[in-house]
């Protein structure tokens, strides 16, 4: 039997010693906003898909559930006794933006925004990134496999996954980054996706070592799953010499062809592809199952299928496992949780490399669309000069952080915005009205049909405009060069 654990607290110890000496000094109420971001995107794209945020509500609803023992088993003796029962006490009672399960993300943009007393907002930042950095990772990486072909494509990745829960909930955000089912049950149970399934070689192995064992088991599988989808695997022992010729013939023989009311066909599990698929398609057409369905698995990925479908491949959908379920090209997503505002005093993390230093300060984030058309992205500090002319749909003028050179004019009447940062918790209280996962995937699929298509491309993506306000730029520049002073100050009188 599983041990349950509370994955509020699923942290690092550093998260709670920071914390201490943050509650030593009194500094329990200031007020915090930390911002969850990503600095980059995977293969050299410059966008992600969001999905998540519903577990990290939970995750920051569970704070306050764990006694004092579970904290004296990391934070032990007296020192830490006032400590612990603080702790022990603390919910939630912050505020929380995020954008929707299923939106499109740029680099720097706040996915999430906390607002809360200083140790609540500090402590979220592991098991935050933990669920955050896993779901983007798929749901970004599921977007890129479907956006390879307009055929459907299936997340099989579980067995690959890196433990049951990276399953269940990798396949949610596989399906809402365009996935159209999964083969998860946990996953149609939690959350309504579509289950698909075919069937193993071990099925067809089970039935005997022999090519008129292949038969019996299609035969069987007919009969079993009669009025339901039907997938024959020809691949186990030669795909054209027997496994096509005894699909052919059990289909045949239980009376499926062209008028059966369910969908019905064939998967390919290794292989030339292209091939299998083409020779396939032959076989099946001359027995007259022109509605016969080729299906294709086998370590696929969205290069893979970009090529396949390059080369004329005769297959009518996909079925993906590790390149998903694990974000194989990239398993490792780059969120990350950075205090930008303390007590109301904007704050960075300064680099060497002047261009990545974060955004200080209290943010939100603007989409502006022409006709329905995404044009550009712009962050702003809440409430400055150019967030209030958006709002209020006023003329406005967008500059390239890097190349001031670069402008882009918007005129009144001409635009439309959304606000990309919604409140989902409000004082502690979450104020999220949680929509199907269906909707979810929906929303992102009408993101996706919003975008430039030039956009979208798989390789050598055309850039969306993604830019931030004046007085951001101000407020960090500034904040900078301060501390590039002092620096230089200090070490002039060394």
């Amino acid at each position: 039997m599983f041990e349950f654990f509370n994955i509020s607290y699923c942290s690092d110890k550093y998260q709670y010693t920071m914390g201490k000496t943050f509650f030593d000094k009194g500094f329990e109420q200031k007020r915090a906003v930390f911002n969850l971001f990503f600095r980059s995107a995977p293969d050299k794209n410059n966008w992600a898909v969001v999905s998540g945020i519903e577990e990290a509500l939970e995750m920051i609803n569970g704070l306050g559930t764990a006694s004092e023992g579970f904290f004296e088993k990391f934070l032990p003796g007296d020192n830490h006794k006032d400590y612990r029962n603080y702790l022990s006490k603390m919910k939630f009672t912050g505020n929380v933006y995020a954008m929707e399960e299923g939106e499109i993300a740029f680099p720097s943009q706040p996915v999430i925004t906390v607002e809360a007393p200083l140790i609540e907002a500090q402590v979220l930042e592991t098991p935050l990134l933990s669920i955050m950095n896993h779901q983007m990772a798929i749901a970004t990486k599921a977007s890129r496999v479907s956006r390879a072909t307009h055929k459907p494509v299936s997340e099989f990745g579980s067995r690959r996954a890196h433990g049951p829960w990276a399953a269940a909930y990798g396949a949610k955000a596989a399906y809402i980054g365009g996935c159209l089912n999964t083969s998860n049950i946990i996953t149609g149970d939690k959350f309504g996706v579509p289950i698909f399934g075919t069937m193993a070689h071990s099925y067809i192995n089970a039935f005997g070592c022999t090519i008129a064992g292949e038969l019996e088991a299609f035969d069987s599988y007919i009969k079993s799953h009669w009025g339901e989808p039907l997938i024959l695997l020809v691949d186990t022992y030669d795909t054209l010499r027997c496994g096509i010729k005894n699909a052919i013939k059990a289909y045949s023989q239980n009376g499926v062809d062209d008028n059966y009311p369910e969908s019905y066909g064939i998967r390919l599990d290794s292989g030339d592809l292209t091939y299998l698929s083409v020779a396939c398609r032959e076989e099946l057409d001359k027995a007259g199952f022109h509605k016969c369905k080729i299906f294709a698995t086998n370590s696929l990925d969205e290069y893979i299928i970009t090529e396949l479908e390059r080369q004329g491949a005769l297959i009518d959908a996909y079925g993906v496992g590790d390149a998903i379920a694990t974000s194989k090209h990239n398993p490792c997503f780059g969120n990350v949780y950075k205090l930008v505002e303390i007590d109301g005093n904007p704050v960075l993390k300064r680099s060497e490399d002047k261009s990545k230093a974060i955004n200080p300060g209290f943010q939100v984030t603007y989409r502006i669309s022409l006709n329905g058309v995404f044009k550009a992205d712009v962050t702003c500090l809440r409430g400055d000069q150019l967030a209030s002319a958006i709002e209020k749909g006023e003329s406005i003028t967008l500059r390239d952080e890097f190349d001031d050179t670069k402008t882009t004019r918007f005129n009144a009447g001409s635009y439309t915005c959304k606000i990309l940062q919604k409140p989902v918790i409000e004082k502690g209280i979450t104020t999220l009205s949680p929509k199907p996962v269906k909707e979810r995937r929906k929303y992102y699929l009408s993101n996706l049909a919003s975008m430039n298509p030039t956009q979208t491309r798989i390789i050598n993506p055309h850039y969306y405009k993604v830019d931030i306000s004046d007085s951001l730029y101000d407020l960090k520049n500034n904040l900078i060069n301060s501390l590039l002073k002092e620096i230089k100050d200090l070490n002039d009188h060394e």
